[in-house]
């Protein structure tokens, strides 16, 4: 599984190198507050070493200082968290795509605050199991997660391939949970899907919604390094076939670099802003389209809908927004999930080298509004992406369990996919929706 938490935007690289000593220039009260503060630091772990009933090991003293800073940072807000040396490079190996696990983004759940699966990732042992977006874990390895912190929940996920793991999950609507046994393997995340499989090669995709009007369809599950290059050369391919319209699918979709949602949203803008950020002093840095390499022209011509659901997070609120801003896409769906925050990546001294993943900025919509969503938010307020009007779909417990179940089942490849006899196509009325837009749209 992943490493960390897919569900938050990231500001990647920013080098800083963070030193242990204070500052000299600080003036002298100041100086005195963080002295104050470290000296209590140092004598909690002083007393903990010298009379805890249980003597802690080198690696025991640096959990403990570890767990202290995680403790500290998840009250901040549960996406900041210092990682050590080997957290970092799973990180690493994460956003490039490559990494090892079960195949999940963990993320909470915003009402009740438990641990969730923000969404299983494609081909994964989870995606596989039955794992579902929006799954509420309530075990992880026989342990209760009520109280569990989330790095805590992250380092009992870990783990090397070929050892397992067991989760307990509720999934949306279901009366009684559901445990299962994974095995941990290498995991390589493709970014960018089709529809369904193709029965006679599982490995290429059927990449239209409706073939008849030429309507395709495109699935982002992720937004990593390689998103942009894939989605190029999806929708290049689909332009060259005659493609009049495009699905952008990005139901379940929990984010990743802001790096890949600006340039998918610059793919198809020419003009116009894109996002913007805000630190707590409001300033910030504003990303705009560049003309040139837009894809997929003329606008007017060739309409582009994406699909969200409440799932759909951090970068792909930003395309999202973006898109319907600047009046290039709807939105079809479900209002998305608020996660407006940015969290940049500070290098610390050592040798191997550890970071601080902490949330610095906020990100705003080119309309200036906000997307974030904080606990105290109502559903009156401005936050997340909605769907344009007459475009939002409500989908019931029962739709939506079916529709997760359907989608899984149609990205596992099998030695036969081709549909059981009497077995009727699982239906998608956001799908649905938006090709009977298209198709209008295209009418005129």
């Amino acid at each position: 599984m992943s490493r960390f938490n897919l569900g938050f935007l990231l500001a990647v690289p920013l080098m800083m190198l963070a030193g242990l000593g204070l500052s000299f220039s600080a003036p002298n009260k100041d100086r005195e507050r963080e002295y104050k503060l470290i000296r209590t630091v140092v004598d909690v772990l002083a007393e903990v070493d010298q009379h805890f009933v249980k003597p802690l090991d080198d690696k025991g003293r640096e959990k403990l200082v570890e767990d202290m800073i995680n403790g500290g940072l998840e009250r901040l807000d549960p996406y900041s968290q210092y990682m050590n040396p080997e957290e970092l490079k799973q990180f690493n190996a994460h956003t490039e795509g490559n990494f090892g696990g079960v195949g999940i983004n963990l993320g909470v759940d915003p009402k009740t605050g438990l641990l969730m699966v923000i969404s299983p990732m494609v081909g994964t042992p989870a995606h596989e199991a039955g794992i579902l977006a929006g799954d509420v874990i309530t075990k992880i390895q026989d342990q209760a997660t009520d109280t569990m912190k989330m790095a805590d929940a992250i380092k009992l996920i870990q783990g090397e391939p070929g050892t397992t793991l067991t989760m307990t999950v509720f999934h949306e609507g279901a009366k009684q949970a559901d445990t299962y046994t994974l095995t941990r393997a290498m995991i390589e995340v493709p970014s960018v899907l089709g529809l369904n499989r193709k029965p006679e090669n599982p490995k290429e995709w059927d990449w239209y919604a409706d073939s008849s009007s030429k309507i395709a369809y495109i699935r982002v599950v992720q937004f990593s390094e390689h998103t942009t290059e894939d989605l190029k050369k999806a929708v290049q391919r689909l332009d060259s076939e005659g493609a009049k319209a495009i699905v952008l699918d990005l139901r379940d979709n929990p984010g990743g670099l802001l790096t890949s949602a600006v340039s998918v949203s610059d793919m198809f803008l020419n003009s116009g802003r894109i996002v913007s950020t805000k630190d707590r002093n409001g300033n910030g840095k504003a990303w705009d389209a560049k003309a040139g390499d837009t894809l997929f022209e003329p606008a007017d011509k060739k309409p582009i809908a994406v699909l969200l659901n409440k799932n759909s997070a951090s970068a792909s609120e930003i395309v999202a927004a973006a898109l319907q801003d600047n009046k290039r896409a709807v939105i079809v769906g479900e209002r998305s999930f608020g996660k407006g925050s940015v969290q940049k990546i500070i290098r610390l001294q050592g040798d191997p080298p550890a970071a601080l993943k902490l949330t610095t900025d906020t990100y705003w919509r080119p309309s200036g509004a906000n997307i974030h969503r904080h606990p105290d938010s109502k559903d009156t307020d401005e936050w997340g992406v909605k769907p344009d009007a007459g475009l939002e779909v409500v989908l019931k417990d029962e739709e939506r369990l079916e529709y997760l179940r359907a989608k899984r089942n149609k990205d596992i490849i099998r030695k036969d996919m081709k549909p059981k006899e009497g077995e009727k196509p699982a239906v998608d009325r956001v799908l649905d929706t938006a090709v009977a837009h298209l198709k209008k749209e295209l009418a005129k």
